[in-house]
């Protein structure tokens, strides 16, 4: 299916309500939307990230060091 929208002659606007109307449709089948090979190996590596937080003026204070 060939589908052409004007997109000279929108504005936009019109471009994001599109995108967002995509998008909203798409997301009611996410079955059928297969994530990429890569995706689950990126997510298991953020999972491992050991990260630390630290309250916000003590960070200001490191970085003023």
């Amino acid at each position: 299916m060939d589908i052409t929208l004007p997109l000279e002659e929108m504005s936009t606007e019109d471009k994001i309500r599109t995108m967002e109307t995509l998008w909203d449709d798409l997301s009611k089948k996410v079955e059928d939307v297969a994530s990429p090979s890569w995706h689950k190996d990126i997510l298991v590596e953020r999972e491992n990230i050991k990260e630390k937080f630290v309250d916000w003026d003590e960070a200001k204070k490191a970085n003023r060091k």
